[in-house]
């Protein structure tokens, strides 16, 4: 094997939030040798990437932040209870420079592939810039959203306007101003972007295939009483969030909403409805998930309040969700996205009742048998989620054996964290871990704690390698899924599911734990007490 030009204790791929910690904790917490590579010119990651309309993050900002920089926690002013994307990357690049990370990131720099050396225990990782680096450890921060997701339309190459993808949208932005725009997709992504196209267009045409159910973000300047409360109380916030089931301070109602009457719901309802953010699907009745005709009494009054908001009936009716159950698809939060289908310059194309997307032409979409005329067409198709970033990668473990090779039916891990067969392998987030479940940072910093101790006690102990029993991850996939064969999650045709992407194997992508994010935190630690039961180290 070709001897590489530089050693390093821990190759780090992706500079976003995962990246930024790992980075951190491996070189300052350990002295550790460590390099990040980064595909994009700066750190940011997902906030790097999607700068569409309206990007912002639905978890509240006072929690959507590192947590292990206490006195950033207190000095850090946020502008709004969700920050848009500008505001969030200045936030990454001001940790960045206040830790001075970027001295170990290499920008504009793909890794191209790696793979694991039987002879040496170490990783061999191969990036564009035809450079070949050596590292004991190898820790994917590639985040669960960021292999994009671009159907194959016949005749795009034809169409005569301009096209974007809201994942690659281009830095100095777009100008929407006496356009006729098209939107192809309705998820969280096109919830965000459709009302602020909406503003600058001549006319906007929304092509929609699978109707969501929206609840609103109630965005807006904080209360700066609340703000010091909330600084006040940071240490209690912590630890909260960590033990709770979300990452979020939402906890279930403990009592089915059956057994509450009419008007005592409809109070608990309105109360979560116009509060606004994630309460309405993180913190309603518990049965929600597991009883469909609980589930029923919930969707019901989203479905009430959007035939209320859209003045038109027939609009209203193709807005409203058919066939998946409330909550076990990705829950969009809202700005003004049902009052945008008010305006005469807004028109729905939905798939079931109008007809899918036939084909792009040189002058825009024919869906259903008509043409629309367009100069802009914006696909909100979302990613290959979770498995696809890892896959991108080309990683071979022991025996030349690739990822895509041991991922041909669908994830296989153990804890979301390790790969059997993969050596020295970390993926932050992966798949089978409450990731995209749970608000991200929490997510990611109890990742990034685990697999820096767990380095640090494989030094300490003159380890050098570790590594994933296949029975362990066996047991650990069997039980990802039976946690969610109880739950109405298996019913939708989600990106949970694997069901965006054709081909794809059916299979449930993150974990839904008894005790969601707390509980999986518990379980990682009393493996690790166990001397990393469910490992090999040699």
């Amino acid at each position: 094997m070709a001897s590489a030009t530089q050693h390093f204790d821990a190759v780090v791929i992706g500079a976003g939030f995962s990246g930024l910690h790992m980075l951190k904790s491996l070189r300052d917490k350990l002295g550790l040798k460590v390099r990040v590579y980064e595909t994009g010119d700066t750190v940011g990651g997902t906030w790097y990437w999607n700068r569409y309309p309206g990007a912002r993050c639905d978890s509240d900002a006072y929690i959507y932040c590192f947590t292990w920089d206490k006195q950033l926690l207190q000095e850090w002013e946020w502008s709004e209870r969700y920050p848009e994307q500008p505001e969030i990357l200045r936030y990454l690049e001001h940790v960045a420079k206040r830790h001075d990370l970027k001295r170990d990131i290499q920008f504009n720099t793909r890794v191209t592939g790696a793979e694991f050396d039987e002879n040496t225990n170490l990783w061999m990782v191969h990036t564009d810039k035809g450079e070949e680096v050596a590292a004991r450890h190898l820790i994917t921060a590639v985040g669960t959203l960021s292999d994009t997701n671009m159907p194959p339309f016949k005749g795009l190459e034809k169409f005569r306007g301009k096209w974007y993808h809201t994942s690659r949208f281009p830095h100095t932005g777009v100008d929407f101003t006496g356009k006729r725009v098209g939107v192809v997709g309705t998820g969280a992504t096109a919830v965000q972007a459709i009302p602020e196209i909406a503003q600058q267009a001549k006319q906007l045409i929304v092509f929609q295939r699978t109707a969501n159910y929206c609840v609103p973000a109630r965005n807006g300047k904080v209360d700066p009483e609340l703000v010091k409360t909330r600084k006040a109380d940071y240490e209690g916030i912590v630890q909260r969030i960590r033990e709770s089931f979300f990452g979020q301070e939402h906890y279930f109602i403990p009592k089915s909403v059956l057994e509450a009457t009419r008007e005592e719901r409809e109070s608990v309802f309105d109360r979560m409805w116009d509060a606004g953010g994630f309460a309405f699907w993180l913190a309603n009745y518990q049965d929600m998930f597991f009883s469909q005709e609980a589930n029923d009494v919930c969707a019901d009054y989203i479905k009430r309040k959007i035939r209320s908001t859209v003045k038109d009936p027939r609009t209203a009716e193709k807005l409203i969700p058919k066939g998946h159950a409330y909550g076990t698809k990705r829950q969009p939060l809202d700005t003004n996205y049902y009052e945008t289908f008010n305006r005469d310059s807004v028109q729905l194309v939905d798939a079931k009742t109008d007809g899918g997307i036939e084909e792009i032409t040189e002058t825009g979409i024919r869906a259903g048998g008509k043409e629309y005329p367009l100069d802009i067409i914006v696909f909100a198709t979302g990613f290959d989620a979770m498995t696809g970033p890892l896959k991108a990668l080309n990683l071979r473990g022991r025996a030349g054996r690739t990822l895509t090779q041991e991922w041909h039916d669908g994830p296989h891990t153990y804890l979301g964290v390790a790969i059997a067969g993969f050596p020295n392998l970390f993926t932050i987030t992966g798949p089978q871990s409450p990731s995209v479940l749970s608000n991200m940072p929490v997510s990611i910093e109890q990742h990034v704690e685990w697999i820096t101790d767990c380095i640090e006690t494989m030094r300490k102990s003159g380890k050098t390698c570790i590594e994933a029993t296949p029975s362990a991850q066996d047991q650990w996939g069997a039980h990802v899924n039976e946690i969610v064969s109880a739950t109405l999650m298996t019913t939708a045709n989600s990106w949970y599911m694997s069901a965006n992407i054709p081909g794809k194997p059916r299979a449930f992508l993150p974990y839904l734990g008894p005790e969601g994010v707390g509980g999986y935190r518990k379980k990682c630690d009393e493996i690790a007490a166990k001397g990393y039961e469910g490992f090999e180290l040699a």
